[in-house]
């Protein structure tokens, strides 16, 4: 994810933009006044935006004052900070600043002639850039920004400032008026109000508490829970300030089980059983089965090709596992741990199964071919564990709330079919990878210049459209990179610490690829359960019983966080997933054990 490029590309792109030499600025006009807002950042970033979180303001090293900027780029982020302006049409202004570090650049965009930046490739010690620009006809405010340059070190800046005449005040938006709450779902409610003249975003509050913000007229709350009263507001916003909240309304959610939640306890334990073939830790018959498992995915339905869609599940053959049961025990062992109040679903993919739906004859096949295991088996539902390269975003496909990719559109429109055809009480569970989940919060497919992994952050297309027919959702916290939580900084596997930050991402919900505009809304605290390996030999990543608690001591508790500060407390938390069943009987089922023992409240 290098997107460091040629020198000659980078001079040939600086000439374009506006010139590489720092410009002193011309003398202000005796009109002309000072128009950037906090541009020696003595006030924090107040007035600036920084992208991904990117920007902080830090004591030295300063040019002037007793405080700077600091930015850092990371992956497809170039550590963008900006202000926007408000300016007159056809008017001169002169734009400069005081950097440091290696390709770091000052623009104006939005100018309604011609954009300018300026940037300098190296400067160990606080070097001044400048550039000036003209204003179009019918302009009244620009953006100047500040950034750096991708894969390279924090830079500084300082004193920026833009000189010129001053524009028409800016007016703080009315408040908003036409406030509706549209036909609730168990999970959602759809919000739509009137237009405000000069208003440039809104920020939807629920139950006081900011929750969105948006520039349409339009947001849908979900997340929420079933047979629940929630009351809504909206401001609107703009470079000037916030409007007060518009009157509030509110809207009750209807019953309907919350995604299908089957009769699944308050706190669940979710396993793998390695049905279809042996490892190392053996074959367990379902008889076999402790009663500690709540949930049983049955390991796994595999398809006859990549694309065919057709998938098939067999019993692990006997020269295999020497102990399989025959076929109808195997059903009859099912049947009994549903009559014990058990879930037995059949898990789709898997590290060897690659999944891809890329036509709509391999979407009806799917359908047609999981449906006969469901029936032949009498499963209570699916669990989908497509991982490697069975999703991918095709480049362009940008936006998770409307995915455009074949095999994420036909995957969902596959899966709501099951859940129409079994009903309510279908249970649908995912076990993607953090890859695909909430490495999404910095990466999202190839990204706007290509070249980034196009399966980043690939689940959540699948996990937003299916939100409110999902029963657990339940990442696997193993076999991981170190992630960015919502604190800006690196986790890996192993701790508490990794736990409480993945899940309080779900939980909380986050900006994809750091656009505020594209947030990717929390989901709820039933709905979620947290993805680890039963043993040493079961995957990279083990946590220790001790530390598996102190993760469930803080979310649900708020107790034994550490160092990490989560965004709240979710004392309904579902449970725990791992892989897996065998593994955990080969480990003397220390982890299960432990669950067992947990004292929730």
């Amino acid at each position: 994810m290098d997107r460091t490029r040629p020198l000659t590309l980078l001079l040939a792109g600086a000439l374009a933009a506006g010139g590489l030499l720092a410009l002193t600025p011309a003398a202000a006009r005796a009109a002309d006044t000072e128009l950037a807002r906090n541009g020696g950042f003595e006030a924090g970033l107040d007035g600036w935006t920084c992208t991904a979180g990117s920007g902080a303001v830090v004591p030295s090293p300063v040019h002037g004052g007793t405080k700077a900027l600091q930015a850092t780029p990371a992956g497809s982020d170039n550590a963008q900070c900006s202000q926007t302006v408000t300016v007159k049409p056809n008017s001169t202004y002169t734009l400069s600043g005081w950097v440091r570090g290696s390709y770091v650049y000052l623009g104006a965009s939005g100018t309604g002639t011609t954009d300018v930046s300026t940037w300098t490739a190296s400067a160990p010690d606080w070097q001044k850039l400048g550039t000036t620009f003209t204003t179009g006809a019918s302009t009244t405010s620009v953006t100047i920004y500040t950034h750096g340059w991708y894969g390279t070190p924090a830079y500084q800046a300082d004193d920026l400032s833009l000189y010129g005449p001053g524009g028409d005040p800016v007016q703080t938006p009315a408040t908003p008026t036409g406030l509706t709450a549209g036909s609730p779902t168990s999970t959602s409610v759809p919000l739509t109000w009137s237009a405000v003249p000069g208003a440039t975003s809104y920020k939807v509050y629920r139950g006081g508490a900011l929750v969105a913000t948006v520039t349409g007229t339009s947001y849908t709350a979900t997340g929420l829970a079933p047979s629940t009263s929630y009351g809504f507001q909206v401001s609107a916003a703009n470079s000037a300030g916030e409007s007060a909240k518009s009157a509030a309304v509110s809207a009750t959610t209807t019953s309907g089980g919350g995604g299908g939640g089957g009769g699944l306890p308050a706190h669940a334990l979710v396993g793998y059983l390695h049905a279809s073939f042996a490892n190392g830790s053996g074959y367990t018959r379902m008889a076999d089965v402790p009663d500690s498992w709540d949930v049983i995915d049955l390991a796994f339905g595999e398809p006859t090709s990549v694309t065919s869609g057709d998938i098939r599940f067999t019993l692990c053959p006997a020269t295999e596992c020497p102990n399989v049961e025959s076929p109808a025990d195997f059903k009859a062992a099912i049947k009994a741990k549903q009559a014990a109040g058990k879930k037995v679903l059949i898990s789709i993919g898997g590290q060897n199964g690659q999944v891809q739906l890329a036509t709509t004859a391999a979407r009806d096949t799917f359908v047609s071919s999981v449906s006969k295991i469901i029936d032949e088996y009498g499963l209570d539902g699916l669990d989908i564990d497509f991982e490697g390269h069975s999703l991918s975003l095709q480049t362009g496909d940008t936006d998770f709330r409307n995915p455009t990719t074949p095999v994420i559109v036909n995957l969902i429109s596959a899966v709501k079919t099951l859940k129409a055809k079994y009903g309510p009480n279908f249970v649908l569970t995912m076990a993607p990878e953090t890859f695909f989940v909430q490495l999404g919060h910095q990466y999202y497919g190839s990204g706007p210049w290509g070249g980034q992994d196009p399966r980043a952050g690939a689940y959540l297309p699948v996990i937003h459209a299916l939100r409110d027919d999902l029963t657990l959702l339940h990442v696997q916290d193993y076999n991981s990179g170190s992630i960015m939580g919502l604190d800006n900084q690196y986790h890996s596997m192993g701790g508490a610490d990794f736990h409480i930050a993945m899940t309080d991402m779900l939980l909380t919900g986050f900006p994809v690829a750091g656009n505020t505009d594209r947030f990717f809304p929390a989901l709820r605290p039933d709905q979620i359960a947290i993805g680890l390996p039963a043993s040493t030999q079961a995957g990279n990543g083990h946590t220790t019983p001790t530390e598996v608690n102190k993760a469930l001591d803080c979310l649900t508790k708020k107790q034994n966080c550490g160092t990490y500060t989560t965004h709240g407390t979710w004392p309904a938390l579902r449970g725990l997933m791992t892989w897996s069943i065998n593994w955990d009987r080969y480990n003397q089922g220390e982890f299960s054990r432990n669950f067992d023992a947990y004292t929730w409240n």
